[in-house]
């Protein structure tokens, strides 16, 4: 995983990080609706981006728009006040391949 930090002048932090999508079917219905409920407590923006499409993460419809297969690498970007915290739920959702995860 590789990642980046930025600090806005406004005080706002952002996170961005490649994580590898290793679900066998790709982000279908299932992972897509875990991250939204996961971003639902955050307070940052958080976006994927996916073969230079990008799309808001806190939307279930934009994020199967993606049609990430399995092994696709994402780009996800968190921006807000609890940015590297947010992006630790994801990092950790993805490395867990949703599986200990529940709606």
């Amino acid at each position: 995983m590789q990642g980046e930090f930025e600090k806005a002048v406004t005080g706002t932090e952002k996170h961005v990080r490649k994580l590898r999508l290793c679900t066998s079917q790709g982000l279908h219905a299932r992972p897509a609706a875990l991250i939204v409920k996961m971003l639902r407590s955050t307070r940052s923006a958080v976006t994927f981006t996916y073969r230079q499409q990008t799309v808001d993460a806190h939307s279930v419809l934009h994020l199967l728009m993606l049609g990430a297969p399995k092994n696709a690498l994402i780009t996800v970007s968190a921006e807000g006040p609890d940015a590297a915290e947010t992006i630790e739920i994801l990092e950790k959702a993805f490395d867990q391949k949703f599986g200990d995860l529940e709606l």
